[in-house]
């Protein structure tokens, strides 16, 4: 992975390869902790500028206090330390995953007396399924592992330990020669791919799981079902059935990481023509126009970083 200068970790800034944890450090045992993917686009009207910021440090909060974690630091104080990082780091466009996690000071499942530990680091990352799957689309296939239940965990909080289930599924369409994989819900409807929401289009309506469905509320999604209904386009959530996304004229997968990226072919069928679909283009065309700030009506959306953080690496 690209490496940077700096990383965040609990109030100051250390230099990236000293961004250590001990080895007995709870959540490195039990998974407890709670994450975001942020990113940092290069506009031309804002310079660098951090997408949907404040809704994924809400998002963040939220994951944290479904688990009982206090975090030690406001808001606006993470924040701040994000766009000072990045600025520190000299970066016109990056990654960034805030980290929230029970740190080192006692062991075992109750995990309350450990202390909550914060960090913040970003570096350089292309989409997560590659410029040529953005670009043409992904193969991907239905896992047979299921997406985790609220029965047992909380879907809804963006948590280490329950990425397990995502990586078995990436592991198993990976080792089968698929790009992605999609998981079903414990009743057996689509759900969501390893790290995006899903859309399918029939009919020209598109077609989205719902929050009742173990998906994820992803912040990406919420954007392009705005994106989408900006453009006209007939927006709906409901339960979606497996042999539906083998019938659907187009599908779409977006997230943080991803962005938004077709889908081209699901369990060796075609969808559509095959290429990604006119829907999917005007959506994607928009949201990329959306990411890097070529659109005055999603400005609000963006976060500038100060230029004076980015002097901070001049003067050093």
């Amino acid at each position: 992975m690209e490496t940077a200068d700096l990383i965040w970790m609990n109030g100051e800034f250390v230099a990236w390869e000293d961004a250590k944890v001990h080895v007995l450090t709870h959540g490195l045992h039990y998974g407890t902790g709670v994450f975001e993917g942020v990113r940092c686009y290069d506009t031309d009207s804002k310079g660098p500028a951090v997408f949907r910021h404040q809704e994924h440090i809400a998002r963040l909060f939220k994951s944290s206090s479904l688990y009982y974690m206090d975090i030690p630091f406001t808001a606006e104080q993470l924040r701040e330390a994000t766009l000072e990082l990045i600025g520190r780091n000299g970066q016109r466009s990056c990654y960034i995953r805030p980290l929230v996690y029970r740190g080192y000071g006692t062991m075992g499942l109750f995990p309350l007396d450990a202390p909550v530990d914060v960090t913040l680091a970003s570096w350089e990352w292309g989409s997560y399924l590659g410029e040529e799957g953005k670009a043409n689309g992904v193969r991907a296939r239905v896992s047979s592992w299921r997406r985790i239940s609220g029965d047992s965990l909380i879907p809804h909080a963006k948590a280490s330990g329950q990425y397990l289930n995502s990586i078995l599924a990436k592991i198993e369409c990976h080792k089968s020669g698929y790009e992605e994989a999609i998981l079903l819900d414990e009743r057996g409807f689509v759900c969501e791919g390893t790290g995006e929401n899903l859309f399918i289009v029939r009919d020209g309506v598109i077609l989205t799981p719902p929050q009742t469905a173990s998906i994820l509320d992803g912040i990406s999604r919420s954007s392009v079902m705005t994106i989408a209904r900006d453009l006209g386009y007939e927006v709906l959530e409901r339960d979606i059935a497996r042999a539906e996304l083998y019938l659907a004229d187009e599908i779409f997968c977006c997230g943080t990481a991803a962005e938004l990226t077709p889908i081209r072919e699901v369990d060796d069928h075609a969808i559509g023509s095959g290429r990604p679909g006119e829907i999917t283009r005007a959506v994607q065309s928009t949201f990329e126009d959306a990411l890097h700030g070529r659109s005055e009506r999603y400005a609000d959306w963006l976060d500038p970083v100060p230029a004076h953080h980015f002097s901070k690496v001049a003067a050093s």
